[in-house]
């Protein structure tokens, strides 16, 4: 018996691309036509700082929205999503988007759209999920399948380092957050960069990386080398909240469509 598949994007992605979210969802529609959706932090952020009351709090408060839906399996486009779904709930399945979409493939009319462009990626994984192989290699399988370009560095998969916006170190430590940031730039040869997180894009651009989110190369324009990256929405609070409020909307659109 097949299970009640629901989408969540988690709060950085949603901020930063609602078109990215409606994209994403409508694909996973065709597939899973029943598709349901949640749009809601999972808590990471106060776990980070210690708050475990505060942390089991608001989990539970998304639990009760996934249950409430009916969603038995949820697919999760954030690392820190996967992780604090997969470690503490005791019922919801949960799998990255970037694995699922090796399994079920790319549109046909993404497929090798790149295989022109003259930009060669850096690709800069997430610290959260540095041991789930399989997330690694469904994201550089992607990238083959689009025809981009990539070369690895020396500190990449499970030697990733932090791109300087986890642990709460951005306004804990704002110093420290742009050094860490820094050297994570450093490690790249290639001014261009891909990641699978819109909260590391934002750490790449503020150091003067041209970071494009995956689903910015999968859905948007080729990139060549005149290209430029999107426009580092995090950075404003009041354009990601705006881009937070188009996002759940896009999700209830999708999913009564």
């Amino acid at each position: 018996m097949s299970k009640n598949v629901g989408f969540m994007p988690g709060c950085s992605l949603p901020s930063y691309t609602p078109e990215g979210v409606k994209k994403t969802m409508q694909y996973l529609k065709e597939v899973y036509p029943s598709l349901g959706g949640v749009q809601k932090c999972c808590g990471k952020g106060t776990k980070a700082l210690g708050q475990e009351d505060k942390f089991y709090e608001r989990f539970a408060g998304l639990q009760n929205d996934i249950d409430s839906v009916g969603i038995e399996k949820i697919i999760v486009a954030c690392q820190n999503c996967f992780k604090t779904i997969k470690e503490t709930s005791n019922h919801t399945e949960v799998e990255s988007l970037w694995t699922i979409l090796p399994k079920i493939g790319l549109p046909d009319e993404v497929r090798g759209k790149a295989k022109d462009s003259d930009v060669v990626f850096g690709i800069h994984d997430s610290c959260s999920t540095r041991y789930e192989k399989e997330i690694q290699d469904g994201i550089r399988w992607i990238m083959n399948e689009l025809g981009y370009k990539v070369v690895e560095t020396e500190y990449s998969k499970e030697n990733a380092r932090c791109c300087g916006f986890g642990g709460m170190i951005v306004p804990a430590n704002p110093d420290l957050a742009k050094r860490v940031m820094q050297r994570r730039a450093d490690d790249f040869e290639s001014d261009y960069v891909v990641v699978y997180c819109a909260a590391c894009r934002s750490s790449m651009m503020k150091v003067g990386k041209k970071a494009f989110h995956i689903l910015d190369l999968l859905w948007g324009p080729v990139v060549y080398a005149n290209s430029d990256a999107p426009e580092d929405v995090l950075s404003s609070p009041a354009k990601s909240w705006i881009n937070r409020y188009k996002s759940k909307c896009v999700i209830k659109s999708v999913i009564k469509s």
